[in-house]
């Protein structure tokens, strides 16, 4: 009875996904959606953060992501130092779509904590954001990486509701594009929540210039 249920249950999900397949290629058809501004132009002073650095992004990294626009930026404040990600596509139809990091950086050797790992309510202007959190570590070095999907004004810390909204987008809008940003944070000393506040402010005095650049 079990292995029937379980037989239905992988049916009605595959029939599922190639439904939302088919609706999603037959209604983004087209579309190409600008940034507000090139990812370049990203200032190099947000509040009292100021950038010590212009990330190298190898060849590789950029075929394999597919991404129209990127932006790796490391910057200095008060309390620490934080490295800001943005990875912009204009339509996921050709194969373009964001990459987890949870998939990413183990690829890169890093490995998740699964026990710090999971999302927070971060506080910005008006408001707050729910995003991923989650501490990876390499040899003796630590970090918190924070992420979240940035699509439309919206949001988006769950990767099948990001694909929800893709669907739904294409079908409503026309339009898939989205964005992946991604905070790493660096933990010193084993600080783990001085890197998490570090993290967490850098994150509130970035996202109202973030959001400038990426389209409504």
């Amino acid at each position: 009875m079990s292995s029937f249920l379980r037989s239905k249950f992988l049916y009605g999900l595959t029939l599922v996904l190639v439904v939302q397949t088919v609706l999603f290629y037959s209604a983004s058809h087209g579309e190409n959606t600008p940034l507000a501004q090139p990812l370049q132009e990203f200032p190099l002073h947000i509040g009292s953060w100021a950038m010590t650095q212009e990330g190298v992004i190898d060849q590789d990294t950029r075929d394999i992501l597919k991404a129209d626009d990127l932006m790796s930026r490391f910057y200095s404040g008060p309390e620490g130092s934080a490295e800001l990600f943005i990875a912009y596509f204009r339509t996921q139809r050709e194969g373009q779509s964001p990459h987890s990091p949870k998939n990413c950086l183990p690829g890169s050797g890093w490995q998740t904590v699964p026990e710090e790992t999971g999302r927070i309510d971060a506080a910005v202007p008006g408001g707050s954001i729910h995003i991923n959190q989650f501490v990876v570590s390499k040899g003796d070095s630590e970090s918190v990486v924070y992420y979240w999907y940035q699509s439309q004004g919206r949001v988006i810390a769950d990767e099948f509701a990001a694909k929800f909204y893709l669907v739904s987008d294409s079908i409503r809008h026309h339009r898939s594009d989205t964005a992946l940003v991604r905070v790493v944070v660096p933990i010193l000393g084993g600080n783990v929540k001085g890197a998490e506040k570090t993290g967490q402010d850098f994150i509130r005095a970035s996202f109202p210039v973030v959001k400038t650049f990426l389209p409504e």
